[in-house]
């Protein structure tokens, strides 16, 4: 088994190695106001159920604290740099769906439009506020989801802080491991 010697990580740091999963978009809509956010900060809570953490000072806050929905759409890696532009870009000043080329779709259960060019698409509805007036921080129920047909594992990419990313690497089967009970298909 293999020993590590170990530094001092500074505190701020921690993010760079417990980031918890892939870079999603988050699109939201509110009356004629939409959005798309670029988000990291998630944390599945259950099987449907997503805790994330939207700043109040982002345009999309607003709009998914008003409508109590959005959508979580899961980009592969060919849209790392749209990502990036649009986590740099405000929906307060433009229509990204415009600016970045994206396809916006209707929805089977909420009212945020879809990214037709994302892997996957999560509906959500908000089903817990009570820690966002302190922490910025929603809950909330996914309740209509899609997904590509293929490939079967996306190429997701993951933030590591300091303008670096990992791309989701290779896929390692261990599932004769585990009882059938324990494995979620």
């Amino acid at each position: 088994m293999k020993k590590y010697s170990k530094k001092k990580l500074p505190l701020d740091k921690t993010r760079s190695l417990l980031e918890p999963g892939p870079i999603v978009l988050v699109s939201s809509q509110w009356k004629d106001d939409r959005s798309i956010m670029t988000m990291g900060w998630h944390a599945m809570m259950g099987y449907e159920a997503i805790g994330c953490y939207i700043w109040d000072a982002n345009f999309s806050h607003n709009l998914i604290k008003k409508s109590k929905q959005c959508v979580i759409n899961l980009p592969e890696k060919h849209l790392l740099e749209t990502a990036i532009a649009i986590g740099n870009t405000t929906g307060a000043d433009i229509d990204k769906f415009a600016e970045f080329g994206l396809t916006a779709e209707k929805g089977r259960k909420v009212q945020a439009p879809l990214i037709k060019e994302c892997y996957a698409n999560f509906e959500c509805e908000v089903i817990d506020t009570r820690l966002v007036n302190q922490f910025n921080f929603f809950v909330l129920q996914v309740v209509a989801a899609q997904s590509a047909i293929s490939p079967k594992y996306p190429e997701t990419f993951h933030y590591r802080g300091s303008g670096v990313f990992m791309v989701s690497g290779e896929n390692i089967d261990r599932s004769k491991f585990f009882t059938p009970e324990m494995l979620d298909g």
